[in-house]
């Protein structure tokens, strides 16, 4: 059951940070507000794998300050906390 609410949080998180990607990029073709850089850093720091894949699949800040190299390695922290989560439980 642990491995289940794990889980969910793991892809909400995700979900959150490729949602937020997706957002700005469509936020800066639109020429609308966008969403502040801390706020997607801090997105990607719980959801590494979503920030990484709305990265790539947006093709948004990947050029852009230390994106290119934090979010990557975030996300290779997050598949090793969690496959280590579920080794352990």
């Amino acid at each position: 059951m642990l491995k289940i609410v794990v889980l969910i949080v793991v892809l909400v998180a995700n979900g959150k940070a490729f949602y937020l990607f997706g957002d700005d990029k469509q936020r800066a073709i639109l020429g609308l507000w966008r969403i502040p850089e801390e706020r997607l850093m801090a997105s990607a720091m719980t959801g590494g794998i979503g920030a990484y894949l709305g990265m790539q699949i947006y093709r948004h800040k990947t050029c852009k300050g230390s994106f290119p190299v934090v979010i990557p390695i975030l996300a290779v922290i997050q598949i090793l906390l969690i496959a280590g989560i579920m080794l352990v439980l």
